[in-house]
């Protein structure tokens, strides 16, 4: 299909999604122990650099990539971080990114496709600024650009919003069908909409409405990936899960007795957080849901803890950590990729990741008729 390079690569999640008709010219990331799992399960070919992205040069990529990836860091994006924006530390690095991408076009080699993916906390970041930085960024560079806010919940039973902006260069013939004239559809959100209205007029003269269609129904829920037999951990003590249970507020209760009063083996998911209380006592509260779903894996880093799987089967209750497999299962990863044998490094490394299904469906429907180099190029449609 094409060439490409992938940025803050982590576990090769978007070269999973990618799939095998795709040649990785080069991957980074500055993180050794992803790096060892990256070479684990895409082999030690070369393609891996793990260094620090603003030590890198032009010189660095070989040869002309049709696609640069790039999964940068979301701390500083997230609600739940600490909002520093591209001003942070770890999302600051969307600058030496581009600043590779601006290497590259002085070589001649710019890439035809560039793919952003981070949390939809970046479209509010300093009041949309900072989503406007990218944009203008996208259009002063030369590319037409469009974005989408989607759910890898539509593939795989996780809640995972996401954003993606792609843009494309200018010379590259657009298909009618993968552009709409006005926002449509599943995946401009009223909350992306909004963002594009604060983009300065100049930067939105370069903006699209990419037309990408919606999945088939998913036909699997959490239960279904939960492991019988799970590794790396262990069943919760029955005082263990009394604890958890004490740990919610009625609401939650409420939840967990309808599941039991269900016929059937429920599976929920538990996250535990620190709520306010009306007494305005800070409190460590434990959530659960039972909607087939499990909550958005998260790092420590991006300000949640560890998931929670609680087991109902009649009056039978059983809570553990979720396994790292079953991580691996929820990012649509198969059951062969190697995972980092240390719980924390596995489970940061899947959290961090971008779901393979969402990049497979942006590869099959946007990437790759992008590239279909049957077609002349053209002027824009």
């Amino acid at each position: 299909m094409g060439a490409f390079y992938e940025f803050f690569a982590g576990a090769g999640m978007a070269r999973a999604g990618l799939g095998p008709g795709w040649t990785c010219l080069f991957a980074n990331d500055f993180d050794a122990k992803k790096g060892a799992a990256y070479e684990a399960n895409w082999g030690s070919g070369g393609e891996l650099r793990v260094a620090d992205i603003r030590d890198l040069t032009a010189a660095d990529l070989p040869g002309r990539a049709d696609l640069a990836w790039g999964s940068f860091p979301c701390q500083d994006l997230s609600l739940a971080g600490d909002r520093a924006g591209l001003k942070g530390e770890r999302s600051g690095t969307f600058y030496p990114f581009w600043g590779l991408m601006r290497g590259l076009a002085r070589e001649g080699r710019a890439p035809r496709i560039i793919a952003l993916e981070n949390v939809c906390g970046a479209l509010t970041s300093h009041r949309g600024a900072d989503f406007a930085v990218i944009c203008q960024t996208f259009a002063e560079a030369g590319y037409r650009y469009g974005a989408l806010v989607i759910d890898a919940a539509l593939f795989t039973p996780q809640s995972r919003p996401r954003l993606f902006l792609i843009g494309v260069r200018a010379e590259v013939a657009l298909p009618p069908r993968l552009v709409s004239a006005e926002p449509a559809g599943l995946f401009h959100t009223p909350a992306l909409r909004r963002a594009f209205e604060a983009v300065p007029a100049a930067a939105r003269a370069s903006m699209l409405w990419w037309s990408v269609p919606a999945p088939p129904l998913r036909n699997i829920t959490f239960a279904d990936l939960v492991e019988a037999r799970p590794t790396g951990v262990a069943w919760h003590t029955p005082a263990r899960t009394r604890r958890l249970l004490e740990l919610m507020s009625d609401r939650n209760l409420a939840k967990v007795e309808a599941a039991r009063r269900a016929g059937r083996r429920m599976v929920g998911a538990v996250y535990r957080r620190t709520r306010t209380g009306e007494d305005g006592v800070k409190r460590q509260r434990a959530e659960v849901r039972f909607d087939d779903l499990a909550g958005c894996l998260r790092t420590p880093a991006g300000g949640s803890s560890r998931q929670t799987i609680l087991v109902v089967d009649g009056e039978t209750i059983r809570s553990r950590l979720i396994s790292t497999r079953e991580t691996a299962r929820l990012m649509g990863l198969p059951d062969d990729y190697r995972l980092p044998t240390n719980y924390n490094e596995a489970y940061h490394l899947t959290g961090d990741g971008v779901a393979v299904d969402v990049v497979r469906h942006l590869a099959q429907h946007l990437l790759e008729p992008l590239l279909d180099r049957r077609r002349p190029a053209g002027p824009f449609c």
